[in-house]
């Protein structure tokens, strides 16, 4: 299979910035569709995948999300066109029959085992969000991933009477480069990697 191109990879990773600012522009469901059709693609273990998206995007949600959200991070993300709620089901086993049929017996290697529950909901749901971010950046869009918000607070309001947990939000639009930062450094290879 054939390397994609520079510019895709400089798109992805090398040029794409995490955005605090945003500028007037909708993104429009349809984009929203596209971008969750992209994603559902990516591997999770045992083809799981326990994530569960709000999209954020109206005002009536937005007022809903703002109290859930930490000081530093209200601000911009009631500017952003959309906030991604990245959630993981603490149910995903129920679907295992369905979405992994090739062993019709993986429903119990999780029912009943909070543990594995939790830890593979996690893993999962943080990979899935990972390639809503991707997807997002192919699609044109820039994104704004946060940790800085009350999980009981937004399941509270948005994922009330589920089994559904926030793990993680994500701002999406278009971002205004007036709110950026300066490029922080990351790990060399030899700082972060070795091969045994």
């Amino acid at each position: 299979m054939p390397q994609i191109d520079a510019g895709a990879l400089r798109q992805l990773f090398d040029d794409a910035r995490t955005h605090n600012a945003w500028l007037d522009q909708p993104v429009p469901e349809p984009l929203l569709h596209q971008l969750y059709d992209l994603m559902k693609w990516g591997p999770t273990s045992a083809n799981c995948s326990p994530a569960r998206i709000v999209f954020v995007q109206s005002q009536a949600a937005k007022a809903r999300l703002a109290p859930c959200m930490s000081e530093g991070n209200r601000a911009k993300t009631l500017k952003a066109p959309v906030t991604a709620i990245v959630g993981m089901d603490m149910a995903f086993y129920d679907h295992l029959p369905e979405l992994f049929p090739n062993n019709l017996d993986a429903r119990s290697w999780f029912a009943g085992k909070p543990d594995v529950i939790a830890s593979t909901a996690m893993r999962n749901a943080s990979l899935q969000g990972g390639y809503l971010i991707l997807a997002a950046r192919a699609l044109g869009l820039d994104c704004g991933p946060m940790s800085g918000f009350d999980a009981e607070a937004v399941n509270a309001a948005f994922f009330a009477g589920t089994e559904i947990q926030a793990n993680f939000l994500c701002n999406l639009g278009y971002g205004d480069p007036v709110g950026l930062f300066p490029r922080n450094p990351r790990l060399s290879f030899e700082q972060a990697c070795r091969i045994a």
